[in-house]
């Protein structure tokens, strides 16, 4: 008896002190199919269009994308994309980075969660 109540006890602790940041996987392959709204910016191929190429985002500074002419926000920012910043970017990009010239944001929370597991699961270019 002894032995339940600790491991409970263990596991309600990790419940509560686990941070809330910390995501939960999306859908990835849902991600995909909502990605291509992106797509007509952004490329998954290293190139960049209107938008920069988002092959290996995580853990890239903002503006960092070589040949793209980023907004002065963007380039002036310290912003390193991570599940936290993309979520809050593409939930709203003018309220993370007034001046940046992304206008399109993706309301729906789980929408963002599987779009940025979708683009974790992309290769270098």
């Amino acid at each position: 008896m002894m032995r339940i109540l600790r491991t409970l006890t263990a596991a309600s602790f990790v419940l509560v002190v686990w941070p809330a940041s910390v995501f939960a996987e999306g859908d990835a392959i849902r991600g995909k199919q909502l990605f291509n709204r992106c797509a007509a910016c952004h490329s998954i191929e290293g190139q960049n269009k209107s938008g920069p190429a988002l092959n290996s985002v995580f853990g890239r500074k903002a503006g960092a994308v070589e040949g793209y002419h980023y907004s002065a926000a963007v380039s002036n920012s310290t912003t390193v994309w991570t599940d936290e910043t993309l979520d809050a970017f593409l939930s709203g990009p003018s309220k993370m980075l007034p001046g940046t010239r992304m206008t399109t944001s993706v309301v729906k929370p789980t929408d963002r969660e599987d779009i940025i597991t979708y683009l974790k699961t992309l290769p270098a270019p």
